[in-house]
């Protein structure tokens, strides 16, 4: 196995095989996304520069922005210290990560009352 695949090998994946990844903007830090990858989209990551994830309601390989242009092109990848999930600091093309068509897709606030 290539050298540059091996730190995978350590990574925590669910029964499912898939491992959460949150996209964050890698200029302001701001949270854009939480999707899931594969071994195979993490690879694909690595190969084309670009975020691949795993589609759970597709049951397929997503590469993100293939279809809307709004790809993300990964800056910085890193895995948790438990090794069961994962931060890709991105340059989101468009600025729009969101399916529904704004930056981010956490715009849904909860009222606290404490």
């Amino acid at each position: 196995m290539d050298q540059n695949y091996l730190w995978i090998e350590r990574l925590k994946f669910n029964e499912a095989g898939l491992v959460p990844a949150i996209a964050q903007d890698y200029q302001d830090s701001s949270v854009l996304m939480m999707a899931w990858m594969s071994r195979e989209s993490i690879q694909r990551t690595l190969e084309t520069g670009e975020a691949h994830y795993w589609s759970r309601s597709r049951a397929e390989l997503w590469h993100k922005g293939a279809t809307s242009g709004h790809i993300q092109k990964v800056k910085a990848l890193y895995y948790d210290c438990d090794a069961d999930a994962l931060l890709l600091k991105v340059e989101q093309v468009g600025n729009v990560a969101c399916h529904t068509g704004v930056k981010s897709c956490f715009f849904n606030p909860v009222r606290l009352r404490f």
